[in-house]
Protein backbone atom coordinates (compact mmCIF):
# COMPACT_ATOMS: atom_id res chain seq x y z
CA UNK A 1 0.00 0.00 0.00
CA UNK A 2 1.11 3.79 -1.01
CA UNK A 3 2.04 6.00 1.68
CA UNK A 4 -0.78 8.27 0.02
CA UNK A 5 -3.09 5.18 0.90
CA UNK A 6 -2.18 4.88 4.31
CA UNK A 7 -2.33 8.13 4.98
CA UNK A 8 -6.02 8.29 3.64
CA UNK A 9 -6.86 5.16 5.66
CA UNK A 10 -5.59 6.32 9.02
CA UNK A 11 -8.09 9.95 8.44
CA UNK A 12 -10.75 7.95 7.33
CA UNK A 13 -10.40 6.28 10.82
CA UNK A 14 -9.71 9.69 12.45
CA UNK A 15 -13.24 11.27 11.06
CA UNK A 16 -14.55 7.81 12.21
CA UNK A 17 -13.18 8.18 15.63
CA UNK A 18 -14.66 11.95 16.01
CA UNK A 19 -18.31 11.14 14.38
CA UNK A 20 -17.81 8.10 17.80
CA UNK A 21 -17.09 9.91 19.96
CA UNK A 22 -19.92 12.59 19.77
CA UNK A 23 -17.98 15.68 20.39
CA UNK A 24 -19.13 18.55 18.75
CA UNK A 25 -16.77 20.41 16.43
CA UNK A 26 -19.45 22.69 14.43
CA UNK A 27 -17.66 25.61 16.45
CA UNK A 28 -14.49 25.21 14.04
CA UNK A 29 -14.49 25.79 10.60
CA UNK A 30 -14.27 22.37 8.35
CA UNK A 31 -11.34 23.80 6.67
CA UNK A 32 -9.60 23.84 10.05
CA UNK A 33 -11.20 20.25 11.37
CA UNK A 34 -9.37 18.68 7.93
CA UNK A 35 -6.57 20.58 8.87
CA UNK A 36 -6.41 18.97 12.28
CA UNK A 37 -7.81 15.21 11.24
CA UNK A 38 -4.77 15.83 8.51
CA UNK A 39 -2.32 16.79 11.69
CA UNK A 40 -2.76 14.35 13.44
CA UNK A 41 -3.07 11.58 10.75
CA UNK A 42 0.30 12.88 9.96
CA UNK A 43 1.47 12.50 13.65
CA UNK A 44 -0.18 8.90 13.95
CA UNK A 45 2.47 7.61 11.04
CA UNK A 46 5.51 9.20 11.94
CA UNK A 47 4.84 7.76 15.67
CA UNK A 48 3.91 3.95 14.28
CA UNK A 49 7.35 4.44 11.96
CA UNK A 50 8.85 5.35 15.77
CA UNK A 51 7.42 2.06 16.98
CA UNK A 52 8.58 -0.04 14.30
CA UNK A 53 12.22 1.45 14.42
CA UNK A 54 12.38 -0.38 18.00
CA UNK A 55 13.26 -3.50 16.73
CA UNK A 56 14.07 -6.56 19.69
CA UNK A 57 17.30 -7.94 19.46
CA UNK A 58 17.28 -11.51 18.49
CA UNK A 59 20.44 -13.93 18.98
CA UNK A 60 22.54 -14.33 16.72
CA UNK A 61 21.72 -17.58 14.44
CA UNK A 62 24.60 -20.25 12.46
CA UNK A 63 22.45 -20.01 9.39
CA UNK A 64 23.17 -15.91 9.21
CA UNK A 65 26.79 -15.98 7.73
CA UNK A 66 28.46 -12.86 9.12
CA UNK A 67 29.79 -10.22 7.20
CA UNK A 68 33.40 -10.34 5.64
CA UNK A 69 35.90 -9.30 8.10
CA UNK A 70 37.41 -6.52 5.46
CA UNK A 71 32.89 -5.51 5.06
CA UNK A 72 31.70 -2.52 6.80
CA UNK A 73 28.52 -1.84 7.37
CA UNK A 74 27.27 1.92 6.13
CA UNK A 75 23.86 2.39 6.89
CA UNK A 76 20.92 0.14 8.21
CA UNK A 77 17.55 0.75 7.43
CA UNK A 78 13.82 -0.26 5.88
CA UNK A 79 10.67 1.62 4.07
CA UNK A 80 8.44 3.34 6.42
CA UNK A 81 6.05 1.90 8.09
CA UNK A 82 7.29 -1.73 7.62
CA UNK A 83 7.97 -4.63 9.29
CA UNK A 84 8.83 -7.18 6.37
CA UNK A 85 11.83 -5.31 4.74
CA UNK A 86 15.23 -4.42 5.95
CA UNK A 87 18.33 -2.58 3.80
CA UNK A 88 21.98 -2.67 4.72
CA UNK A 89 24.54 -0.83 2.24
CA UNK A 90 27.70 -2.48 2.99
CA UNK A 91 31.47 -1.39 1.76
CA UNK A 92 30.81 -3.90 -1.04
CA UNK A 93 27.11 -4.57 -1.64
CA UNK A 94 23.19 -3.85 -0.93
CA UNK A 95 21.83 -6.62 1.38
CA UNK A 96 17.80 -6.98 0.79
CA UNK A 97 16.07 -8.66 3.00
CA UNK A 98 12.10 -8.99 2.99
CA UNK A 99 9.70 -11.46 5.07
CA UNK A 100 8.44 -11.92 8.17
CA UNK A 101 8.35 -15.44 8.86
CA UNK A 102 10.52 -16.43 6.17
CA UNK A 103 12.93 -14.78 4.34
CA UNK A 104 13.76 -13.60 0.88
CA UNK A 105 17.82 -12.10 0.47
CA UNK A 106 18.70 -10.49 -2.40
CA UNK A 107 22.57 -9.18 -2.47
CA UNK A 108 23.28 -6.65 -5.29
CA UNK A 109 27.21 -6.17 -5.49
CA UNK A 110 28.58 -2.15 -5.56
CA UNK A 111 31.11 -2.99 -8.28
CA UNK A 112 27.61 -3.83 -10.50
CA UNK A 113 26.05 -0.75 -10.15
CA UNK A 114 26.04 1.37 -13.19
CA UNK A 115 23.33 4.32 -11.85
CA UNK A 116 21.49 5.36 -9.35
CA UNK A 117 18.47 7.63 -8.70
CA UNK A 118 16.79 9.40 -5.65
CA UNK A 119 13.05 10.03 -6.57
CA UNK A 120 10.52 11.64 -3.91
CA UNK A 121 6.92 12.78 -4.50
CA UNK A 122 5.48 15.48 -2.31
CA UNK A 123 3.46 13.12 -0.41
CA UNK A 124 7.24 11.44 0.46
CA UNK A 125 8.66 14.93 0.79
CA UNK A 126 6.39 15.69 4.13
CA UNK A 127 7.52 12.37 5.63
CA UNK A 128 11.25 13.21 4.67
CA UNK A 129 11.28 9.19 2.62
CA UNK A 130 11.82 8.99 -0.96
CA UNK A 131 13.13 6.09 -2.81
CA UNK A 132 16.51 5.46 -4.45
CA UNK A 133 16.27 3.27 -7.83
CA UNK A 134 19.58 0.97 -8.49
CA UNK A 135 20.49 -0.01 -11.66
CA UNK A 136 23.16 -2.15 -12.81
CA UNK A 137 24.79 -5.71 -14.39
CA UNK A 138 23.04 -8.38 -12.08
CA UNK A 139 21.52 -11.29 -13.76
CA UNK A 140 18.86 -11.72 -11.30
CA UNK A 141 17.37 -8.35 -10.72
CA UNK A 142 18.99 -5.42 -12.88
CA UNK A 143 17.04 -2.45 -11.29
CA UNK A 144 16.36 -2.85 -7.28
CA UNK A 145 14.36 -0.44 -5.28
CA UNK A 146 14.80 0.75 -1.91
CA UNK A 147 11.46 2.14 -1.66
CA UNK A 148 10.01 4.67 1.47
CA UNK A 149 13.58 4.96 2.85
CA UNK A 150 13.96 8.00 5.80
CA UNK A 151 16.68 10.70 4.51
CA UNK A 152 17.28 9.67 1.36
CA UNK A 153 19.51 12.31 0.23
CA UNK A 154 21.54 10.94 2.97
CA UNK A 155 21.60 7.60 2.00
CA UNK A 156 21.89 8.63 -1.92
CA UNK A 157 25.24 9.96 -0.97
CA UNK A 158 26.31 6.88 1.28
CA UNK A 159 25.62 4.46 -0.92
CA UNK A 160 26.82 6.79 -4.17
CA UNK A 161 30.38 7.05 -2.30
CA UNK A 162 30.91 3.39 -1.32
CA UNK A 163 30.08 2.50 -4.76
CA UNK A 164 32.76 4.54 -5.97
CA UNK A 165 35.50 3.52 -3.56
CA UNK A 166 34.16 -0.40 -4.41
CA UNK A 167 34.52 0.28 -8.02
CA UNK A 168 38.24 2.09 -7.48
CA UNK A 169 39.12 -1.17 -4.98
CA UNK A 170 38.46 -3.41 -7.62
CA UNK A 171 40.64 -1.75 -10.47
CA UNK A 172 37.23 -0.49 -12.77
CA UNK A 173 36.94 3.47 -14.02
CA UNK A 174 34.56 5.00 -15.66
CA UNK A 175 34.17 5.72 -19.26
CA UNK A 176 32.29 8.16 -20.59
CA UNK A 177 31.75 7.84 -24.75
CA UNK A 178 31.13 10.99 -26.31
Amino acid sequence: MSIKNERAQIISSVWQAIAQSEVDLSAIPHDQQELLVAKIADGVMVAMDHILDEEIPQPPTESQPAIDVDEQVLWEGRPFLSLVEKYTITSERLKIVKGLFSRDVENFELIRVQDIDLNQGLDERVFGIGDLVIRGHDASDPQVTLRNIGDPEVVYEILRKAWLEARKRHGLQFREFM
